[in-house]
């Protein structure tokens, strides 16, 4: 079983390094990949180290499957020339996201439609599979019918450039800005570019990801994404207006049972998920319960994950693992 990772030198590149080393997926052979400036550098993976290669070369070695991180532009040129050569390409990017024939996959929900003649998978959006992890369970019983969604995201989910603002920031030093304010001790209601509706596009992907990996187009979602100063993970706060009436408890039972969630709600001991106890964590935190007073059939609830982890490499690994699993690969 070889791997590629391209973007191996960036965030979510050595986070899925590491991911893979944790959950030791049985690779035989490692393709690290960035771009030509970074060709000849080493990383290094359980113990031994590996040249940076570059995109002909990663083709050339035929690895199994190639897990991208390397920004969209990146896969839409790449992942179709390592697919013809037979590589299933899992793409972290937005690039494919939304191609109707090519599949977005968060494995709790809908592996199931994976085939072998899948050779671009898309990995979703950090904030959007956060969300629909907790949801999906309560989505089954329920049936969604609007999605009010807040976001409260890390800097880590910009790169490594805005964790250094941030800490520059911190320490009263002057560097290149990853955003176009400060950061420390301020939040930015922007993420991506703010589109012809006046939605950004990070809010937008949030609604069309939500539908389509759901398999529901009937959900309506609405969103406001926040970038803020934490590191560890991102926030959520999310009303839930569901077609039929529920029981809090139930609730609770069926989130405490649902794979990659933990439930983290006892309010009167002031226990609630927050990021740094997420940070380096798989899974999906979920607190906050309790029911919306101001009108029927819904729900407030507060969901917290790494967004490097289950919101990028993790989930990205775990699609591997289901392949494999399923000798799709």
């Amino acid at each position: 079983m070889k791997v590629a990772v391209v973007g191996a030198t960036g965030l979510v590149g050595t986070k899925m390094l590491q991911v893979l080393a944790e959950r030791n997926f049985p690779l035989t052979d490692l393709v690290p990949v960035a771009s030509e400036r970074s060709v000849g550098k080493e990383v290094v993976f359980k113990g031994k180290s590996y040249k940076v290669v570059s995109m002909e070369d990663a083709i050339a070695a035929k690895p199994d499957v190639a897990l991208f991180s390397a920004g969209g532009s990146t896969s839409l040129e790449w992942a179709p020339k390592f697919a013809e050569a037979g590589i299933t390409v899992i793409d972290n990017s937005s690039a494919w996201r939304m191609d109707p024939s090519k599949p977005l996959i968060v494995p709790e929900i809908n592996a199931d439609v994976l085939t072998s003649a899948d050779k671009i998978i898309a990995n979703p959006n950090c904030s959007t599979i956060q969300m629909v992890v907790a949801l999906n369970p309560l989505h089954k019983e329920y049936g969604i019918r609007r999605l009010v969604v807040s976001t409260y995201q890390s800097v880590t989910g910009t790169g490594v450039k805005a964790v250094t603002q941030l800490m520059n920031e911190r320490e009263g030093i002057g560097g290149e800005m990853a955003y176009k304010y400060p950061i420390d001790l301020n939040v930015i209601p922007q993420i991506d570019v703010f589109m012809d509706n006046g939605y950004t596009k990070e809010e937008m992907k949030m609604v069309n990801e939500t539908k389509k990996i759901m398999r529901d187009d009937s959900i309506r979602v609405t969103a406001t994404t926040v970038r803020i100063p934490v590191m560890g993970g991102h926030s959520e706060s999310v009303n839930v207006e569901f077609n039929k009436d529920f029981d809090l408890t139930e609730i609770r039972s069926l989130l405490s049972e649902a794979p990659g969630v933990i439930l983290v709600d006892d309010p009167a001991n002031a226990q609630y998920p927050m990021p740094k106890d997420a940070h380096e964590k798989d899974d999906v935190f979920v607190g906050r319960l309790r029911r919306d007073e101001s009108q029927p059939n819904t729900l407030n609830m507060w969901i917290v994950s790494d967004n490097l982890r289950k919101g990028a490499a993790t989930n990205a690994v775990q699609i591997a693992e289901y392949l494999l699993g399923k000798n799709l690969l």
